[in-house]
C-alpha cells in the first residue's frame, strides 16, 4: 500500500517575498522560488507564518491536495492571481497541524521532492494475517508471497 504516493508532486520551495494582500487583512502575496530554474511564482497565502525566507512544501497547479480533497488550479483570490500553494502538515495528511506552512530547515534543498526529503517516498506494505496462513508469519513466507505478486524477486 503506497499511502504516501500522493506526496510525490510536492517540491521544496523558498518564499522570496511576502507582502500584505491589497484587499485582505489575513492574506499575504508570496513570491516563491520552486527551484526549477523558471521565474518565481506568485502565491496567495493565509498562513500566519508566511514570511520571506521560509522554506516549505509547494504544490503547483494541477496537484491534488489530499488533506482538503482539492486539485489546485490557477485562480484569483480577492483579485490577486495565485499559481499554487504552500502547504501545511494537515493539507498533506502528515498530522492535524494546521497553524501554518510547513517550516523546513534552512539547508532543505529547494527544488527537490518533499517526499524524498522527508523520507516519505518508500512504499508501505500492509499485511493482514489470518490463522489459516502460518506460512505468512515468517519473513520468508511474506517475501515469497510478495514475489508471487510481482513485487520483487525471491532468492535463496
Amino acid at each position: 500500500v503506497d499511502d504516501k504516493a500522493g506526496l510525490k508532486p510536492f517540491v521544496i520551495a523558498r518564499v522570496l517575498t511576502a507582502v500584505q494582500h491589497p484587499d485582505a487583512d489575513r492574506l499575504r502575496v508570496l513570491t516563491v522560488d520552486t527551484g526549477d530554474g523558471k521565474p518565481p511564482v506568485q502565491v496567495v497565502c493565509g498562513a500566519p507564518n508566511a514570511r520571506a525566507g521560509l522554506i516549505g512544501a509547494f504544490a503547483a497547479p494541477g496537484t491534488y491536495i489530499p488533506g482538503i480533497d482539492v486539485t489546485l488550479s490557477v485562480g484569483k483570490i480577492r483579485g490577486v492571481e495565485s499559481h499554487g500553494m504552500m502547504c501545511s502538515e494537515r493539507e498533506l495528511q502528515l498530522s492535524d497541524e494546521h497553524t501554518g506552512i510547513i517550516d523546513l530547515p534552512e539547508d532543505a534543498p529547494v527544488g527537490t521532492s518533499f517526499a524524498a526529503y522527508a523520507h516519505l517516498d518508500d512504499p508501505v506494505i500492509e499485511i493482514n494475517l489470518t490463522p489459516n496462513r502460518p506460512d505468512a508469519t515468517s519473513v520468508y513466507g511474506i517475501a515469497r508471497d510478495l514475489a508471487a505478486s510481482g513485487l520483487g524477486r525471491l532468492t535463496g
